[in-house]
């Protein structure tokens, strides 16, 4: 009976509510959205005037692709008055899903931009309003992207999606003519420009397409651009179009470095649940996820469908695999995705960069062996056929075959004798294993002359000074290389064992101990017994 009691019923809602609340934290941090949004859910229910409560549904919701919670926290928010831009984007999703182009542009101008400062909104809103005059059949619905590309300085990417909407609106003639004008200087112009060519082949204008892929490919030149590896697909409806520009977006700010990775996110999440058929979309929603520490979810979308994989995601599935530590499982994946002839080289290369991640020679072998098939005598192809000679030497230095190794790393020298990676390898190679240390101290120092500013390089020639007696000389490379890779656990090493060699013990092992925090196995072995018993001939660094 005292249960029962308001007093007893009130106490019981706000216990309850901080335990859940508590338990929704624990699941934030523990990277757990679907977790967290039930715990705050439950939150709501027993003390629904908590402030910040709608605001973290919402962005758990996001975080976990709830549309449903998305959408109700949104509505809520947007009632109070709290108009935050990731509920107004929610809400233009739903408007938007739903062909409501009148709330879409109620929405749209719900959140004014009285100081012009909203520099999201501006990237957003002239395409949003072109899409939903689209849908609403109004006239010249380009005239709002037209409008945001000042005259003296052309948004390539904005006129492209002009004629987008134009062709949207069923104008190929005048799309046709406003592509013809426009120059493909940027990547995110390249992307649009590709949706162009998709939807002006659905068009029938297939003469146009062609033209136009043809100055794609110009303009990408030899760059393998991932996006720009995925199939062909139109885009003609507002929800489409609207996804599609969100999903750029989404791409460009996972791009920018030291990006908070929740707008990104946020972009691609909602670009998603407008047009989940998308293959852009859903790479920019893999690579935000993943950024955000969602691997698992970033799987998700990349297993399971009813159609394969285009290659290029198909690798992307199985690199993740990797990096959760399913290296075989990955490599099989990996392996299939990129069967058959005609894969582009950047594909190969990351196939053969699978390959040793799992320690499987003879995979990167057969990798390699696809790559220098397509090799020609461009100088493009010859430095790469050099990478290539010096890859397959490594796979036989990790088998202590010097001898097969050298005759390799020769031959690539001959090739590139300029090339600061390639004597940097060729110098090195040879150094750790003492052998024609004179010769192998010149190739480093030509390498570090070409790349002074490279911590690899810079390391080497610091190591080879070290071994060759000449410690002064060698303690501020190392220091500069240690500098421009602080985790790298040999570079490290390598400036304890220096510095040991110039007497300054503390610092020796002060940064021993750095570099034990991230070492493997052998090299932890190592550096315990010098920590323990100092610098000894059996203890310095391979």
């Amino acid at each position: 009976m005292l249960a029962a009691t308001p007093a007893h019923a009130e106490a019981d809602r706000g216990g309850g509510a901080l335990n859940a609340f508590v338990r929704a934290r624990l699941a934030q941090e523990a990277g757990e959205p679907a977790a967290a949004l039930s715990e705050l859910k439950t939150v709501a229910s027993l003390a629904p005037d908590l402030p910040g409560v709608r605001g973290q549904i919402l962005e758990q919701a996001i975080q976990a692709g709830d549309f449903v919670a998305a959408r109700g926290a949104a509505r809520a928010l947007w009632k109070s008055g709290e108009r935050r831009f990731d509920a107004q984007l929610v809400l233009l999703v739903d408007a938007l899903r739903r062909s409501d182009w009148k709330g879409a542009r109620a929405l749209l101008a719900g959140r004014p931009d009285k100081a012009g400062v909203d520099a999201v909104a501006r990237l957003i809103t002239p395409a949003i309003n072109a899409w939903i005059d689209v849908g609403a059949r109004a006239p010249n619905p380009e005239r709002h992207l037209i409008a945001a590309s000042p005259a003296a300085r052309p948004e390539p990417a904005l006129l492209l999606e002009a004629a987008l909407v134009e062709l949207a609106a069923g104008r190929p003639a005048d799309a046709v003519a406003q592509v013809d004008t426009i120059m493909l200087s940027d990547r995110s112009s390249q992307l649009v420009a590709l949706r162009v060519a998709a939807s002006l082949d659905r068009a029938s204008e297939t003469a146009a397409a062609k033209q136009l892929r043809g100055r794609i490919a110009l303009a990408a030149g030899e760059r393998d651009d991932p996006l720009l590896l995925l199939p062909d697909q139109p885009v003609s409806s507002p929800p489409a179009g609207v996804a599609h520009w969100l999903g750029l977006l989404a791409d460009g700010l996972s791009r920018t470095p030291h990006s908070r990775p929740a707008v990104p996110l946020l972009f691609a999440r909602a670009a998603h649940w407008l047009n989940a058929e998308d293959q852009q979309v859903r790479t920019a929603l893999v690579e935000a996820l993943e950024r955000n520490g969602q691997r698992e979810s970033a799987l998700a979308l990349l297993s399971g469908g009813r159609e394969p994989l285009p290659p290029v995601l198909g690798l992307r599935r199985a690199e993740l695999l990797a990096d959760g530590g399913e290296v075989t499982r990955a490599l099989a994946a990996a392996e299939a995705a990129v069967k058959g002839d005609g894969q582009p080289r950047s594909l190969l290369l990351r196939l053969a960069d699978l390959a040793r991640r799992s320690g499987d020679s003879d995979a990167a072998l057969r990798a390699y062996s696809r790559l220098e098939a397509g090799l020609g005598e461009r100088e493009e192809d010859i430095a790469l056929r050099a990478l290539l000679l010096i890859s397959r030497a490594d796979l036989l230095l990790k088998a202590d075959d010097w001898d097969g190794a050298e005759t390799l790393i020769e031959q690539a020298v001959a090739l590139r004798p300029d090339d600061a990676t390639v004597l940097n390898f060729a110098g090195y190679s040879a150094l750790e294993r003492r052998k024609n240390v004179e010769r192998s101290l010149r190739r480093i120092e030509a390498a570090w002359q070409k790349e002074p500013q490279d911590p690899s390089i810079t390391d080497s020639l610091g190591w080879a000074y070290f071994l060759t007696g000449r410690i002064e000389d060698a303690v501020p490379l190392l220091e500069k290389a240690q500098r421009g890779d602080p985790e790298n656990a040999v570079i490290v090493e390598h400036l304890g064992d220096a510095y040991w060699q110039a007497g300054r013990r503390f610092s020796a092992r002060y940064v021993w101990r750095a570099a034990s925090l991230t070492a493997e196995a052998d090299m932890a072995t190592r550096i315990a017994a010098k920590l323990r018993d100092g610098l000894t001939p059996a203890t310095v660094a391979p």
